[in-house]
């Protein structure tokens, strides 16, 4: 009889991401003289933070009708999730551009030619999804502190 399957088995990619920002995170920890952030750090942390933000928005809307308190909280926090993914955007156009992520939303000067998305591409169709369930005053409301139940 096959043992049943372990709570952290469920949803191995969301693992396999995490590990990989703590290790991106260690590493940069560890330089003595840690490098500024460049804009392609920011490009992937945008991308990173725009697809949990999607699982979170798919994990709220399935607690919702059967744990309405849950739903709410994670709801929640998915406007907050949106807030800094705003927020990383808007740092990454105030970094300087190298030649390597000039794109600076015009991809179609890359010598290169467009990449498949760019962050302004990203950040415009999440604000779609983002603006379609919620409201721009839950936007602009500061995040409220709960305290932990148990």
């Amino acid at each position: 009889m096959p043992s049943p399957p372990r709570a952290d088995d469920a949803h191995p990619y969301l693992r396999a991401a995490t590990a990989g920002v703590r290790h991106h995170t260690h590493a940069l920890g560890r330089s003595a003289l840690p490098e500024p952030a460049d804009r392609s750090h920011l490009d992937v942390l945008h991308a990173h933070l725009t697809a949990l933000l999607r699982l979170v928005d798919q994990l709220a809307g399935a607690a919702r009708p059967p744990h309405p308190g849950a739903g709410r909280h994670l709801a929640s926090a998915h406007t907050r999730l949106w807030q800094a993914t705003a927020a990383v955007h808007d740092a990454f156009h105030l970094l300087p551009s190298t030649a390597a992520d000039s794109s600076d939303c015009r991809p179609e000067s890359l010598p290169e030619g467009p990449p498949f998305m760019t962050i302004c591409q990203r950040h415009l169709a999440t604000g779609h999804i983002v603006r379609r369930k919620t409201t721009p005053t839950d936007l602009d409301r500061p995040p409220h502190i709960t305290a932990c139940l148990r």
